[in-house]
C-alpha cells in the first residue's frame, strides 16, 4: 500500500431513512360496501450501520464518498399492506476504527471484532395505517400517523492502527529501514526527517511458520503529546501496539536522554501506554566499530539492564534475530 492511500481521519455525513406513511384507506369489495378501514402501516427507514471488515487496512474509500444516506420507507396500502421497509446503509471500516461526533469528538465506539456491527443511526418508524384507530366510536377513521423523519449526524472516523509491535523513535532514527529488513514491506526510505507520514504495516516471520505483525510509527519530536510535528496524528496509533520497540540511533548523542524524552511524550500523551511492554534497541550499529561496540553495550547494560535491550543493524543485519526472539518473548508473555 502506498503512503498516499493510507488515510487514518475522516468526517463522514449520516442520515437514516424517514419513515413510510401510513395509509388512509376503506376496504371496498363487492357485495361488501362499507368493508371498513384497511389502511397499512408505513415500512420504516434504513439505519445506518458501521461494520468493521478484517480486510480493510485504512479509511481510503471515504477519501471520495463522504455522505451516506439510507433508503425511506414505503407508504402503507390497501389490505392492511406494510410498505417496504428502507434499505440500511453499511458502512465498512478497518479493526481499530474509532467513530467520534463531530460536534463534542465524544467517542461513541470502536470497531475491535472481525464482523462487528453497530446501528449509529436509527431508521424514522413508519406511520399507523387507519385501521389501527377504529374502535367502537369511531368505525371509519380517516386519518393516519405520517412517517417519523430520520436522523442526521456528522462523524469522525480516526483509525488506530492494530499491530502486534508499534516502532517508537525520533525521525530518522532507522524505523522505516528496520520495516523493510524484517518484513516485504517497502516503506520510503531517505536521509531526512519524517520521510514516514503515516503508518506503514508488515509481517516479520518468525520459526515454524509463525508470525507476528509490526507497523512504523512516523517519527515522535519532544513536544508531540502537545501537538507539535503533527503528534497527535502519530501518537494514537501507538495505543493499540502489544508491544512498543523503542530505536534509538547510535549515533545519539545521549542513549538515555533520548529514551526518556520518548518515555515522556507518552506518558504526557496517554499515562496508560507505561502499562504496555516495551523493548529497547539501538540501532544503526553497523557505524560502530569493535571497540566502540563493546563500550555500547556496557552502556545499554548500565542504563537498561532492566528492560529488555539489544543492538542492531537493519543494513548489515546484525541482532535481528535476537530482536525477534525479544519481541516473540514479550508477545506470548503470561499476563497476570
Amino acid at each position: 500500500m502506498t503512503e498516499a492511500n493510507f488515510v487514518d481521519y475522516v468526517k463522514l455525513n449520516l442520515k437514516s431513512g424517514n419513515g413510510g406513511k401510513g395509509s388512509v384507506h376503506l376496504h371496498r369489495e363487492k357485495f361488501i360496501t362499507k368493508g371498513g378501514p384497511d389502511g397499512g402501516d408505513g415500512g420504516r427507514g434504513g439505519h445506518v450501520i458501521v461494520r468493521a471488515n478484517p480486510n480493510l487496512w485504512t479509511l481510503y474509500p471515504f477519501k471520495f464518498t463522504r455522505h451516506f444516506l439510507a433508503g425511506h420507507g414505503g407508504d402503507g396500502s390497501k389490505s392492511r399492506s406494510t410498505g417496504a421497509q428502507g434499505k440500511d446503509v453499511y458502512i465498512d471500516v478497518p479493526l481499530g476504527t474509532v467513530v467520534k461526533k463531530l460536534a463534542t469528538e465524544e467517542v461513541l465506539f470502536e470497531m475491535v471484532e472481525p464482523d462487528q456491527e453497530v446501528v449509529v443511526l436509527e431508521g424514522g418508524k413508519g406511520g399507523l395505517g387507519n385501521w389501527n384507530f377504529k374502535s367502537s366510536t369511531n368505525q371509519t377513521p380517516r386519518y393516519a400517523q405520517p412517517g417519523i423523519k430520520g436522523e442526521e449526524l456528522q462523524v469522525i472516523l480516526e483509525l488506530k492502527v492494530l499491530a502486534d509491535v508499534g516502532l517508537v523513535g525520533f525521525p530518522n532514527a532507522g524505523k522505516s529501514t528496520l520495516l523493510a529488513a524484517l518484513t516485504a514491506a517497502k516503506p520510503k526510505i531517505a536521509d531526512y526527517e519524517f520521510t514516514t507520514l503515516k503508518p506503514n504495516l508488515g509481517i516479520v516471520p518468525y520459526h515454524d511458520f509463525r508470525s507476528f505483525v509490526m507497523a512504523d510509527i512516523p517519527g515522535i519530536i519532544e513536544g508531540a503529546a502537545e501537538g507539535k510535528g503533527l503528534g497527535h496524528y502519530f501518537l494514537r496509533h501507538i495505543e493499540r501496539n502489544s508491544v512498543l520497540l523503542f530505536m534509538i540511533p547510535s549515533d545519539t548523542a545521549d542513549v538515555k536522554k533520548a529514551f526518556d524524552v520518548l518515555m515522556n511524550e507518552l506518558r504526557t500523551y496517554n499515562p496508560e501506554l507505561m502499562d504496555k511492554d516495551y523493548v529497547v534497541a539501538l540501532s544503526k550499529c553497523d557505524l560502530l566499530d569493535e571497540e566502540l561496540r563493546a563500550e555500547y553495550a556496557v552502556e545499554m547494560e548500565k542504563n537498561f539492564g532492566e528492560i529488555s535491550h539489544c543492538m542492531i543493524s537493519a543494513v548489515d543485519q546484525s541482532g535481528l534475530k535476537a530482536l525477534k526472539d525479544l519481541i516473540w518473548k514479550k508477545l506470548n508473555a503470561p499476563h497476570v
